[in-house]
């Protein structure tokens, strides 16, 4: 990965380009997150994480936005949160994004493009998909069911999605599955069937209703995906056409 933030070694030291990256990929682990936030993961002062904030604003590689609240709103005003932007994640490894834009593009044209090329499009997303599934479901019957969010994160993470689940905001009762990283998000944002085919995958893997709440494609922080707890399952039609159901409210 490229320094972040990087200026000419007279105006910039070693170690102050080091702590400038350990910021900006503690947002890309963790997702969108307040001053004290990372200055609580990183043992760090919340004025020196100011500090390289503005900084990293300034060179357009975090941006900052009201915090984004599911479910009941407490008193007082959101908090400021800092979000990576697209200069921001282009820092990281992406995945050969251009590469999957242009083969994307060659299926959807050779299957004669409009409604066609757009089921060819998602056709390939699924088959993706199922190409990687086996070290999910190795990952998700290993463990008791409530257990399975967690395993997903884990599994996700391990290849390269910095995947974490914890509990959903009152009154909602579940989980949220959130990805703070997507190795091909440039592509996702130019076909969203990638994104709708995981959220289908993960629909099949638990067996259970889920919804895909926010996505780094369609300009969210992170990817968010609600799973309820104590759904009965779905029938595969219920599955698909849940998929999409409330992503990106905003």
């Amino acid at each position: 990965m490229k320094n972040i933030g990087e200026a000419p070694q007279e105006e910039l030291a070693t170690g102050e380009r080091s702590t400038r990256n350990r910021v900006a990929r503690s947002i890309l682990d963790h997702g969108p997150s307040t001053a004290q936030d990372l200055a609580n993961r990183l043992g760090l002062t919340q004025a020196a994480v100011r500090r390289h904030l503005d900084a990293l604003v300034a060179d357009e590689v975090v941006a900052p936005r009201e915090q984004r609240v599911y479910g009941a709103r407490t008193r007082g005003r959101p908090a400021k949160v800092f979000a990576l932007t697209d200069c921001g994640r282009d820092a990281f490894e992406q995945s050969y994004d251009k590469l999957a834009v242009d083969a994307l593009h060659w299926i959807e044209q050779s299957a004669g493009g409009g409604a066609a090329g757009d089921e060819a499009v998602a056709a390939f997303a699924r088959a993706r998909i199922e190409a990687q599934a086996g070290a999910y479901r190795d990952a998700i019957e290993a463990v008791q069911p409530e257990e399975r969010t967690q395993a997903l994160a884990k599994a996700l993470s391990a290849d390269g999605y910095a995947a974490t689940a914890r509990s959903a905001p009152l009154p909602q009762r579940g989980e949220q599955l959130c990805q703070h990283h997507c190795p091909v998000a440039h592509a996702a944002e130019r076909y969203p069937q990638l994104c709708e085919a995981e959220t289908e995958f993960f629909s099949r893997l638990l067996g259970t209703h889920v919804q895909r709440l926010a996505t780094i494609a369609h300009g969210d922080g992170v990817c968010t995906t609600f799973i309820p707890h104590g759904a009965p399952p779905q029938t595969t039609h219920q599955q698909a056409s849940a998929s999409t159901a409330g992503r990106n409210p905003a």
